[in-house]
């Protein structure tokens, strides 16, 4: 064993055909495990840009769904709300039918039927058109 700096080297025993034969087989080796790590971290980048790309899809399909069911719930929370008056409308209007009484004949009051005053369409239109005139609704020029 000789010290070479920070280094020992070893001395092997064996040919120098040998040795020449396991460096090429040690090269071999050597690139196949490169290879194999390589081809290893270009699937996992692959995976993971994958999943990467599917979480936003995801994310944007729940924010989709989230909004929507927002929207339900503002529109459920309405129709309580309408539920709940028109409830309140026909309870009173269940309370209010005991206060009142039933008529007879003698509580009604009857009404002379007054006369319908006609006015012709012409005569109508020819007073607006004549207020027209008198108001400068309608004007020639500036």
């Amino acid at each position: 064993m000789k010290p070479y700096g920070h280094q020992l080297n070893l001395k092997k025993k064996g040919s120098y055909v040998s040795k020449n034969n396991s460096e090429k087989i040690s090269k071999i080796n050597i690139k196949l495990i490169h290879q194999i790590f390589d081809t290893i971290n270009i699937s996992l980048l692959v995976l993971i840009f994958t999943l990467f790309f599917s979480s936003f899809d995801s994310q944007r399909k729940w924010s989709n769904t989230y909004k929507n069911l927002s929207k339900t719930r503002a529109i459920n929370n309405n129709l309580i709300d309408y539920i709940s008056k028109i409830e309140e409308f026909y309870i009173s209007e269940l309370e209010s039918i005991n206060t009142y009484r039933k008529t007879k004949p003698e509580d009604l009051i009857y009404l002379d039927k007054l006369p319908e005053k006609k006015e012709s369409l012409f005569k109508k239109n020819l007073s607006s058109f004549i207020a027209g005139f008198s108001d400068s609704k309608y004007q020639r020029g500036y």
